[in-house]
């Protein structure tokens, strides 16, 4: 009892100290601020919490029994306000009160220094929001839920995210992921590769986020914004836990367990983790799952100067894949159809496997020079293999079972119903690989006619980075980054199964003569099961980069200025010397190098603690990725022609504001994507007249478009209420029209330079581009909280065909426009743009709810997460493209005359109401 009436006393006494104090100031106006200060998860008040100036100790406040406080201040001064209280974590504030209004802090969460998480605003995502396979960048967020505290960004990775939106319209090779500063998006396709690290969720908490092209004291980054992932052991809360999740996407089940020792006395820290991820068959059918992972990390801190720190990551992942369906596809089987996989022996069998085996192996050194100056360097060396799985077949049909020729459609194009009716009822009961026909023709040939094989891509990297940090004083900071990677990366097709077909012959069975061998050093050659063919290569890259970032604050005004230089190599070295390309295929290939520059500007102006407004500019040169820098690398060493170095010019301005219960950013943006390259493989009939191909086709000097805003508003309504309100309104379009070549044999020298591709103006597709959103959250004192959110979103677009939109589209074989039948007369521009006719897939409203619960045992917590998305179980097509198959007007007007097209369009299609669970205990 004394102790308090004691206490009480004393914050009295310190008040009435302030006031005094505070009324012998005359040269300044004073300003009152206050807050309320609560425990973190029970929301209940914290008395006696210290409130005091950290320049100006003299000031200073406690809280009362309601967590209440309130001092005065000097106005229209910035201060940096500390709250602290024995136990638990201090916090800092920058404010800069003005005379016009009392400031607000609103209200303030305080936790215990070593309470563990009961629950928290970060969000898991399944592997179906973090997978970037057949869709081609489906999710560009990723893991920003862990790191961002921004509404919008949060919002668009989980809510927009299931509909494969992406941020500014940009792909995910425009970010920039990082693990303890060393860059981990692939050469081959700029995009960071996410099961080399799935499922260690636990230990991938430790991150740093930059929005944009904000600044970021390791990396120059990019357009989408840069990740840093630490896992310096030391900064591991000590604990245990486990972890059980469910849910109904590409897995059924997650089981984690994880263990953090912290500093143990000898300066010794250790972190452990593993999990196992599985599905005999995910929501699509045929697709089962097998991962499992595993963490280790150990620091040792050997002085106040030095530290380093050892890592080790091992994830495999092995998952069948699902197929893009046309829309008379999806009529007959639904959305969950799967043509990859078969019945074999009473069990699914799936031919499209992909396989990532990548460990990864990492030292760091953290060195602090002074309080002032640090340096940090990391050395990694990444190994293993990428595989993905296919059949094979020559002089056979097609196993394909969605094949155009076993359709129905197939039949109703010559009015042969009753054709159409067999197939229709054909594919609706069976529309599956038929494994057992497969096994039955290889042994009837007595070869492999069928063979399952994969591609495979092992890679050997080297990488190494060092950063030094250096602050000259409180106005001015640099930072120095120096950043090498080494790949050597080698690729080949290699049997898997010869599927009880014995051997086969490695030659091209669309050729003949030299042009049929794959391999004119080794030609007749015999391959069986384990054996290379088909293609095999090596490409040796390598990377020097660095980067310069200085900063400069003032009082309301912060600059940031940064430079980056890089220079790249590519080189290709061929095995084979392929009978297509006798003179380019075998031996090794010019070294092709590029050097570019990049400068980045950021400032920003503070009105208030308040009110913000902050810009960011950027001009970006960089190197093409591996799978654009050769017309065809399996079987050439051939550059692809006018292939040059990719400009980025991009600006946005934001507003943000910043109140205890209201906070919102408001962002414009304007990003010019220039000098691109698109390479793909694509069939063609009617390319030249009547012949058809199976062609290479480059697309260069693209221009891509993107504008737009960004809003959101997150308002705090009670100590339990909140609600979020984000809208993302974007246009993006080719810029331009590219130009087109491609390589066949129809042509005499092997390629041919088809001019421009008429894409200006054309919508890219693969995201929505418009997205808003409407949330309510709540929390409770008794540890459960839920969240709703309504979202709606439009202007989706299917990928159209460079090829289609070319003079040779509309050109017979003559190379003379082609004639209506109709009216007798050459075909209009206007007939030509109609059946160009860009399709837009329909609007989509998104409901989903999350919430969770904890309980206390003892002094161990048990916490249950659980997310419902798409609870009104809506089907909607998540991306498409266009086929390339009937490559002249004539051919596609025929085909799109049919009730059901033989080559319409591919879709992706998500269906039904998903869910995700997570039980974990922590001890």
């Amino acid at each position: 009892m004394k102790k308090i009436i004691f206490s009480r006393f004393y914050v009295l006494y310190c008040n009435c100290f302030l006031f005094f104090l505070a009324s012998g100031i005359h040269a300044q106006e004073l300003v009152f601020l206050s807050g309320t200060v609560l425990k973190s998860v029970s929301n209940t008040p914290l008395e006696y919490v210290l409130i005091r100036v950290k320049t100006d100790q003299n000031i200073f406040a406690y809280t009362n029994k309601s967590g209440f406080f309130s001092l005065e201040l000097a106005s229209d001064s910035e201060h940096e306000i500390e709250i602290y209280l024995k136990g638990f974590i201090t916090q800092t504030y920058n404010v800069i009160p003005s005379n016009r209004e009392p400031f607000y802090l609103g209200t303030i969460m305080m936790s215990p220094k070593h309470e563990k998480l009961i629950y928290s605003n970060t969000l898991e995502l399944s592997d179906d929001e973090l997978l970037d396979n057949d869709i081609g960048g489906s999710n560009v967020i990723m893991g920003l839920l862990q790191s961002s505290k921004d509404v919008f960004i949060r919002t668009a990775a989980f809510n927009f995210g299931q509909a494969r939106f992406k941020i500014r319209g940009y792909d995910s090779r425009e970010g920039t992921v990082l693990l303890n500063g060393i860059k981990m998006n692939k050469i081959q396709t700029g995009r960071p590769q996410w099961s080399n690290w799935g499922g260690l969720n636990d230990v991938l908490r430790n991150l740093s986020f930059s929005n944009g092209i904000a600044p970021n004291p390791v990396s120059f980054g990019s357009v989408l914004g840069t990740t840093n992932f630490k896992t310096r052991a030391s900064e591991y809360r000590p604990g245990s836990g486990v972890s059980l999740a469910a849910s109904n996407g590409s897995y059924k089940g997650r089981i984690m367990a994880s263990h953090f020792t912290g500093l143990l006395k000898n300066n010794w820290a250790f972190a452990f983790s593993m999990s196992s991820r599985f599905a005999k068959e995910g929501v699509i059918e045929g697709t089962f799952y097998k991962a499992y992972s595993f963490f280790f990390t150990a620091e040792k801190i050997i002085n106040k100067q030095h530290s380093i720190n050892l890592t080790g990551i091992y994830a495999f992942n092995r998952r069948g894949k699902s197929s893009a369906n046309t829309q008379e596809v999806l009529d007959l089987k639904g959305s969950i159809y799967n043509s990859y996989w078969g019945m074999q022996v009473g069990r699914k069998r799936n031919s499209r496997v992909q396989e990532v085996e990548e460990p990864l192996i990492m030292v760091n050194h953290f060195w602090k020079i002074d309080k002032n100056t640090s340096l940090n360097s990391t050395l990694s060396y990444q190994f293993g293999h990428i595989g993905s799985s296919r059949l094979g077949y020559a002089n056979v049909n097609s196993p394909d079972p969605s094949y155009y020729k076993y359709l129905p459609s197939a039949a109703l194009r010559f009015l042969d119903y009753a054709e159409a009716y067999k197939l229709t009822e054909s594919f609706k009961e069976s529309g599956q690989l038929n494994w057992s026909e497969i096994y039955e023709t290889n042994t009837l040939t007595n070869t492999a006619s069928y063979y399952l094989y994969e591609d495979r891509n092992e890679d050997r990297q080297v990488s190494f980075k060092s950063v030094f940090n250096k602050t000259i004083s409180s106005k001015l900071k640099f930072d120095i980054g120096l950043n090498y990677r080494n790949l050597e990366s080698l690729n080949y097709a290699l049997v898997l199964d010869d599927l009880d077909g014995g051997s086969f012959s490695d030659v091209d069975s669309f050729e003949e003569g030299d042009a049929a061998q794959t391999d004119l050093n080794n030609p007749g050659r015999v391959v069986e099961s384990g054996d290379q063919f088909s293609y095999k290569y090596k490409i040796g890259f390598s990377e020097l980069e660095s980067f310069f970032q200085s900063t400069y604050r003032l009082r309301k005004m912060e600059w940031v200025g940064s430079l980056n230089y890089n220079h790249t190599s590519y080189q290709r070295t061929g095995f084979y010397r392929n009978g297509k390309y006798p003179t380019s295929s075998f031996g090794s290939g010019p070294k092709v190098t590029f050097n570019n520059t990049s400068i980045k500007l950021n400032g920003l102006y503070k009105f208030s603690g308040r009110h913000l407004l902050y810009g960011n500019l950027a001009f970006i040169s960089r190197a093409p990725v591996l799978k654009n820098m050769y017309s065809n690398v399996r079987v050439s060493n051939e550059v692809t022609s006018k292939i040059k170095s990719e400009m980025i010019q991009t600006i946005d301005v934001s507003y943000q504001y910043r109140a205890p219960r209201v906070k919102s950013r408001f962002t414009t943006y304007y990003t010019m994507f220039s000098n691109g390259t698109e390479n793909s493989f694509v069939f063609a009939q009617g390319l030249v007249g009547d012949n058809s191909d199976f062609i290479a086709q480059s697309v260069t000097n693209i221009e891509k478009k993107h504008l737009g805003v960004e809003l959101g508003i997150d308002v705090e309504l009670s100590a339990e209420f909140s609600m979020s309100a984000v809208a993302a309104i974007g246009q993006y379009t080719y810029n331009n029209n590219p130009n087109l070549t491609i390589e066949s044999d129809l042509f005499n020298d092997g390629d041919s330079d088809f001019g421009i591709v008429y894409l200006k103006d054309y919508k890219i597709g693969g995201t929505p581009q418009r997205a808003y959103s409407l949330g309510v959250s709540y929390r409770n004192p008794d540890y459960w909280w839920l969240a709703f959110n309504a979202n709606y979103m439009t202007h989706h677009y299917l990928s159209v065909s460079p090829l289609l939109r070319t003079e040779n589209f509309y050109l017979d074989a003559d190379g003379v426009p082609f004639v209506d039948s109709e009216t007798g007369r050459e075909i209009s521009q206007k007939q030509v743009s109609s059946l160009l006719e860009q399709e837009r897939f329909g609007d989509l409203v998104l409901v989903n709810l999350i919430g969770g619960k904890s309980w206390k045992l003892n002094d161990n917590y048990l916490g249950l997460f659980f997310s419902l998305n798409n609870i009104l179980g809506k089907s909607f097509k998540t991306g498409g493209f266009e086929q390339s198959r009937k490559a002249n007007y004539k051919e596609l007007l025929e085909d799109k005359s049919l009730n059901n097209p033989l080559f319409a369009p591919k879709y992706w299609v998500k269906d039904g109401t998903s869910y995700y669970m997570i039980l974990s205990y922590r001890f």
